[in-house]
């Protein structure tokens, strides 16, 4: 027989037996799994209600069953106005049929798949969504459950994609020939345009820099460009790139890439095509030098008196003298070389001064290109005087010049300058003409401004009307009858093309042309 135990508790004071303690034991530690269980349950179900994505559950026909609270924020939905809706009704009728293209291979084979479509939000407006989603079948049966879903708004991501598309198809179809260089510094990606002029294949391509810019602007992207563009963002200015036949001319921006987690050395090389700008630009200078040329020529022209009396003065110097030295052989039929040597000498002197004076006048209407660098001013004002002297003289006007003792040395071509100065001078030489008194042209330099100073040259004439300021500079104008319109256009344009600056200046009486140069030092 079994011995019965029998046990006191103090709950009821009655007798339990040892299968009545097992099963309340049993029983204590479902009640425990099930609490656990709640708690498990509660708490997913508030990561659902926390979470910003929305999660639900369909119906094979796509009916909601569920809907986690994130409808709200992104449909504008509360959760029970979507149980019992079709889920198809609210897509977007393009986004649809793609859908229901895989639904059958998505239910019965994979389970699994993740979709971005446009699903409509109460207001009427469609968002785009990104799903991702798993049916749910019965273990034994095989048959579909349900299908959980879990959505989130992707419309940024849509936009800034659509917005990174646009700007790549931009760049594909730009006629600028678009690089972009990796830390190695090597090409790993470049447009049709940029593909298409140096060569580069479609795919793989790894390009060294060496086969894409010349070897002085390679040094220049080296040494200059990269350690700038890495400290300030981006450098322009231009460069060379070697086309399959020729070095091309380019305006080069570089860039650097600074995207968030990138990887530092990577630029953007933006190159456009300058070489007809260029082309341009050496024909507009090969038609100044033609202008200024033919200026030059016209104010030779108008100082042909003067030259024809620097020349004459020498000639002349030199005929008395080798006149006297023949009247002493004459008269002495062996004259020592001691008697011939003051005459000689003198007749040496005059074709110096001859062979100078003619140097200088060829140099003034040489055909050529002028070149800007630092030259002493007070040789070129005391040049173009002496071209005009003769003229002022015989006008009986005075020329005066009211210089510093030290000029500095300025930016510019002397030819150049002298032919501004010349232009200036005559014209103030034709306005001092009209006046009965004949007033002094006077030429003054000063300091005016850093490392700049301002030549001017004033006269007292009739000065120039408002009406014609507006117009004084332009080509082709003139108030004089025998006038080509050319000096002064020209003149701009020489002192521009040099740094400086041409203006007309407000005085009391007369007209007041001054010449703005840069320096070489502080003056």
């Amino acid at each position: 027989m079994p011995r019965w135990v029998a046990y006191w508790t103090p709950r009821d004071n009655a007798m339990t037996t040892p299968l009545e303690a097992r099963l309340q034991a049993e029983i204590a530690s479902l009640q425990a799994r099930n609490a656990a269980l709640e708690e498990e349950k509660r708490h997913y179900q508030w990561l659902a209600e926390s979470t910003t994505d929305l999660i639900s559950r369909h119906a094979r026909d796509g009916t909601f069953l569920y809907a986690s609270q994130a409808a709200r924020d992104l449909l504008g939905y509360a959760p029970e106005e979507l149980i019992g809706v079709s889920a198809y009704q609210l897509f977007h009728p393009a986004d649809l049929s793609a859908l229901l293209n895989k639904s059958p291979r998505v239910y019965y084979h994979d389970g699994f798949y993740q979709q971005t479509y446009r699903f409509r939000a109460k207001a009427g407006h469609y968002v785009w969504f990104e799903t991702t989603s798993r049916t749910r079948r019965d273990a034994n049966t095989g048959e579909l459950l349900d299908i959980l879903c879990v959505s989130r708004d992707v419309g940024r991501r849509i936009e800034a994609e659509a917005t990174r598309e646009r700007l790549a198809q931009v760049v594909e179809s730009t006629t600028d020939y678009v690089l972009f260089l990796g830390p190695d510094q090597r090409v790993f990606s470049a447009n049709e345009a940029a593909r298409r002029c140096l060569a580069l294949p479609d795919e793989a391509l790894q390009a060294p820099l060496e086969t894409v810019y010349s070897c002085e602007s390679l040094r220049l992207l080296r040494q200059v460009v990269f350690p700038a563009v890495e400290r300030y963002g981006s450098w322009s200015g231009e460069l060379e790139i070697r086309a399959p036949d020729a070095l091309l001319p380019v305006l080069s921006v570089v860039l650097a890439h600074r995207a968030q987690g990138a990887e530092p050395g990577h630029f953007a090389l933006i190159n456009r095509d300058i070489s007809a700008r260029k082309q341009a630009e050496a024909q507009a200078r090969r038609h100044q030098e033609h202008i200024a040329h033919a200026n030059r020529l016209a104010a030779a022209g108008e100082l042909a008196s003067n030259i024809a009396h620097e020349l004459n003065q020498p000639l002349g110097a030199i005929a008395n003298y080798a006149s006297g030295a023949l009247m002493q052989c004459q008269q002495q039929p062996a004259p020592s070389a001691e008697e011939l040597r003051l005459p000689l000498e003198r007749i040496n002197q005059q074709v110096e001064r001859l062979a100078q004076r003619l140097r200088h006048l060829r140099s003034f209407v040489r055909k050529r290109s002028h070149r800007v660098h630092p030259v002493a001013l007070a040789p070129v004002i005391e040049a173009a005087c002496q071209l005009c002297e003769w003229q002022y003289q015989q006008a009986a006007i005075p020329l005066q010049r009211q210089l510093p003792d030290e000029l500095p040395r300025v930016y510019g071509d002397p030819i150049a300058l002298e032919q501004v100065l010349v232009n200036l001078l005559l014209n103030a030489l034709a306005a001092s003409r009209e006046m009965p008194d004949r007033p002094a042209v006077v030429i003054t330099v000063r300091p005016s401004g850093h490392r700049q100073l301002t030549l001017s040259v004033e006269d007292q004439g009739p000065g120039v009307p408002d009406t014609q300021r507006p117009h004084i500079f332009d080509a082709f104008y003139t108030t004089r009858d025998d006038g080509l319109g050319m000096g002064l256009a020209i003149s701009r344009t020489l002192l521009e093309s040099m740094g400086g600056a041409l203006t007309l200046r407000d005085c009391p009486q007369g007209a007041c042309f001054e010449v703005l140069l840069r320096t070489e030092t502080d003056v």
